[in-house]
């Protein structure tokens, strides 16, 4: 099958350290190229792809301190999309909702994976204005706020099977990794830490947009004897912090689309502690590869029941379900019901 990934070109493809959409995108990409099928990529031109890579910018543009109006180079990426369009059997966009409009007027089979959150008042008018737009969801939980959109499916993201090794035996500090945001409650997390009597290692990157969240609230609690703060991490560095970790605490507080790190935690075999937002419910067989809590008091008795916990069947969980391998059959199996779709629709025209 001759398939088009279409990336974000905020970050390299693979990022080269925080990005969630484009590892995705990575790992899908890696794999159907793997499966044996013709895969062009369209990223940043720092990305390192096994696909036919189509450079839309010199660089990812978070690293470019000279790109003021991401939009636009995200439009000449769509010119160039567009005058290839024919050469595909299939498009897979990963870029939000800027193509629908372009797609609409090619006639080219495509379907669009949404990445991030859709609970936002203004996406309601645009969805059933473009109600023919196939989308596909991270989760069943994300598409609460948008019942009527042309969902087609819901795949999980996956990960490289032997991306992170499995740890048999976790350490003696509690985890938190992503971003210092509102929304993902690194407070929470300290509090739980310091109630338990236990280190929390915080690995996070701390974007502009919530400098000043980290500067007001969460910076003066890192002063607590239980804190430390590490800073963003890489691949590498992830499966030591996260596999000799006691366990990942997942506090967040806003209906999370997926958490690419609950499964990066359950691909070393260590447990993760989340609070029941969004997918987690969805990620996380409660008893198994973690527990899901409803409160700080659940969050405190859940960390004392973590060692019941058998962290082979944590990492059994991450094969069974969330492999690259397994989300690229799962993409492969929409692309087919899509195109038959089609198919069916010039049969009857």
């Amino acid at each position: 099958m001759r398939i088009a990934q279409v990336s974000p070109l905020h970050e390299s493809v693979p990022p080269k350290l925080y990005g969630g959409t484009e590892r995705v995108v990575h790992y899908l990409t890696e794999e159907l190229v793997k499966m044996g099928h013709e895969v062009t990529l369209f990223a940043s031109g720092d990305s390192e792809t096994s696909a036919k890579l189509i450079p839309c910018t010199e660089r990812s543009l978070r690293l470019d301190p000279q790109v003021k109006d991401t939009l636009a180079h995200h439009i000449i990426m769509l010119e160039k999309v567009a005058k290839l369009a024919k050469n595909f059997d299939i498009i897979h966009f990963h870029i939000d909702y800027i193509h629908f409009p372009l797609m609409r007027r090619l006639g080219v089979p495509y379907v669009t994976t949404l990445h991030g959150r859709l609970d936002i008042p203004d996406l309601k008018p645009l969805f059933e204005e473009f109600s023919d737009a196939p989308v596909i969801s991270i989760s069943n939980a994300q598409r609460t706020p948008l019942p009527h959109a042309r969902w087609v499916a819901t795949v999980y993201h996956g990960l490289p099977e032997n991306l992170y090794q499995f740890h048999p035996k976790g350490g003696n500090y509690l985890a938190f990794l992503g971003r210092i945001s509102p929304e993902k409650r690194p407070d929470r997390a300290i509090q739980i830490a310091e109630r338990v009597g236990m280190k929390l290692l915080i690995a996070a990157k701390v974007d502009q947009a919530d400098r000043a969240y980290y500067e007001s609230v969460i910076k003066p609690l890192l002063k607590s004897p239980w804190v430390e703060f590490i800073g963003e991490i890489n691949d590498r560095e992830k499966d030591e912090f996260l596999g000799n970790a006691y366990a990942l605490v997942f506090p967040i507080d806003w209906p999370e689309p997926f958490g690419l790190v609950m499964i990066e935690s359950m691909a070393c075999g260590t447990p993760v502690i989340a609070w029941r937002c969004g997918s987690v419910p969805e990620v996380i067989e409660d008893g198994v590869s973690g527990f899901i809590v409803e409160s700080m008091d659940e969050a405190v008795a859940a960390v004392e029941k973590v060692a019941t916990l058998n962290r082979l069947n944590c990492r059994k969980a991450f094969e069974r379900r969330f492999t690259a391998k397994v989300m690229a059959q799962n993409y492969l199996n929409v692309y087919e019901k899509v195109l038959q779709a089609e198919r069916t629709l010039l049969k009857v025209a």
